[in-house]
């Protein structure tokens, strides 16, 4: 495969800044501001205690017995996502790369969450499964299911991690606290919670979680769009200081222009659109499993195209504020700055925030890196109990061993989380290093998952190949072709979008050629789980009072394409 290769920007030089905030960023926060915080953390145990009533199966446990409505799994789609790494990440994408931060969104977000809704979600709910990974145990053989489980256990640990760290470095610039204290005691919370209600949970106070993150990223917004002169401000300021293609989407993206995010059109469209995209929206069981949970097919469907509209415009609550920063921080991300990208909002609630919406800001960042902890973990206990140790290690127990076991789990894995949390380290920009474990461990997933609900004739063995072939590529283009230089790529970031085309052909590939010398599944033990089969759970007749526009997934995922679609164009000019 022919590597497209892109001319430097000064954003390549982000690679050697630390990822810790300045030392210099105190907020000056009072006794309402501790408040504030905990009251919020006596909410969030409250919640879990509650939820633990509730719990008395392991399908209670893992997936909410399967109870729980749109709206509600909806929210807590979208807040899962929502983590402070996301939050502190594409604001230090925008200061970094620019308006080119909507691409995660409008092209990188929305159409893989309505493909998800529309054609993904009927397979999952109506194959009964318990996590993603378990589908593939049903479509391919134990080989494909066990080394998915495997790559997945540990891409939850790594990016649970990362929320783990990030919280650290920002409790520690902010409030003074030592990173040990602010591990410790968020990761005490999250395992208390979710070790009481299990899935249930970690749903309802991602519910909450998301009305706080809002009410900490509205604010900070408002006040440092003020702070500029408005939008025509902000822009016409950073067009003297990055050109004007920093606030555009699609300016200097021509292959072989360059443009301050490294990246064509063609690896955008490609390796950002579809490949990263629908590899994490479609297979990334954090996400996935608060569909799971949802009380019906129909539910379970609309649970990601409810959560596409507020993605739809999250985007300028994280964007703003980082293209605030790199205009008031000309040289942010340099040494001569003193800041990182990472510090942009951060250095925002110190300039501008009161106290009180100063406390609501903090308790709103330590409640989004709790919702991307809780996720993962949450998803790790569910896989690693459900589809490594009852399936492998010990089988055929009582429903309440499993229980027990996941809540030992979720400890080891909360114990786990916090030793991987300096790997991420390396990274200026923390959302890079999230999106490199999104092109090591989603897209391989994706191309089985793929190739496999809609060619008949994927062998068995053709899945496990596939997502080992997929895996090691990316992780030798990154590491071999991109680190050692082999390959001129300017940032981490158009880095990872030429991985993720190269695992997907790769993974594509193999499983082609391996499914051409190996037999395909007896065509019975297809049915539904193939395209061309049977559509899984659609026999299900609707409720009375189901045909509101509302309770209808084709239309609320096309609404949300064309929402999306309009958005673009202001950015597009």
């Amino acid at each position: 495969m022919q590597t497209p290769t892109f001319p430097l920007t000064p954003a390549h030089t982000a690679r050697e800044a630390l990822p810790a905030l300045a030392a210099e960023l105190r907020l000056p926060t009072n006794w309402l501001d501790y408040t504030i915080l905990a009251i919020y953390f006596v909410v969030v145990l409250g919640i879990g205690f509650a939820a633990r009533r509730s719990v008395r199966t392991s399908l209670d446990f893992f997936l909410s017995g399967r109870s729980l409505p749109a709206w509600i799994t909806g929210l807590a789609f979208i807040s899962a996502n929502l983590a402070a790494t996301e939050i502190l990440g594409m604001a230090a994408n925008s200061a970094q790369y620019g308006a080119y931060t909507v691409h995660w969104y409008w092209i990188g977000a929305i159409p893989a969450m309505v493909f998800l809704g529309l054609v993904m979600m009927p397979f999952y709910y109506g194959s009964k499964v318990r996590s993603v990974p378990e589908f593939l145990l049903l479509r391919f053989d134990k080989w494909a299911h066990l080394l998915s489980s495997i790559l997945f256990a540990f891409a939850a640990i790594l990016i649970a991690g990362v929320n783990l760290y990030a919280l650290a470095i920002v409790v520690e610039a902010l409030l003074g606290w030592p990173q040990w204290v602010a591990i410790v005691v968020a990761g005490l919370f999250v395992l208390a919670y979710i070790t009481l209600g299990g899935l249930s949970s970690a749903i309802y106070n991602e519910v909450l979680q998301f009305f706080v993150i809002l009410a900490a990223l509205i604010p900070i917004t408002v006040l440092a769009l003020r702070k500029v002169g408005g939008w025509n401000g902000l822009t016409d300021r950073l067009t003297v200081l990055h050109g004007h293609d920093f606030v555009t989407a699609w300016g200097g993206t021509g292959i072989g222009s360059p443009n301050p995010l490294g990246a064509n059109w063609l690896t955008i469209v490609l390796g950002l659109g579809f490949v990263l995209s629908f590899g994490y929206w479609t297979t990334n069981f954090a996400e996935v499993q608060r569909a799971l949970s949802a009380k019906n097919l129909s539910a379970a469907q609309r649970t990601p195209l409810i959560a596409a509209y507020p993605k739809i415009f999250i985007v300028f609550l994280v964007m703003i504020p980082g293209l605030v920063a790199a205009a008031l921080v000309p040289k942010i991300g340099t040494s001569a700055s003193g800041l990182q990208y990472n510090d942009a909002i951060p250095y925002l609630m110190q300039e501008l925030l009161p106290n009180g919406v100063l406390g609501i800001a903090v308790t709103g960042l330590l409640a989004a890196f709790m919702a991307g902890m809780a996720a993962n973990v949450s998803s790790f206990n569910t896989v690693f109990t459900n589809d490594i140790w009852s399936k492998y290690v010990v089988r055929h127990r009582e429903d309440e061993y499993y229980v027990r076991f996941g809540r030992l789990i979720t400890a080891i894995g909360v114990m786990a989380s916090i030793g991987t949390a300096f790997l991420a380290s390396s990274f200026s920009n923390i959302m890079a290093y999230l999106q490199t474990l999104f092109s090591f461990f989603n897209v391989p997933m994706f191309v089985a998952f793929i190739i496999g609900m809609f060619w008949k004739r994927a062998s068995a063995k053709s899945g496990f190949w596939g997502l080992l072939a997929g895996t090691v590529t990316a992780m030798v283009n990154y590491f071999v072709m991109y680190k050692r230089h082999i390959i001129d790529i300017p940032t981490d970031q158009g880095a990872n979008f030429v991985s993720a085309i190269a695992g997907f052909v790769a993974g594509g590939i193999v499983m082609f050629v391996v499914s051409l010398f190996t037999s395909p599944k007896p065509a019975e033990e297809l049915e539904g789980l193939v395209y061309g089969t049977r559509s899984p759970g659609m026999a299900e007749p609707p409720a009375v009072g189901d045909d509101a526009w509302y309770r209808k997934p084709a239309l609320l995922g096309w609404g949300a394409v064309i929402i999306a679609a309009a958005c673009y164009i202001p950015f597009s000019l």
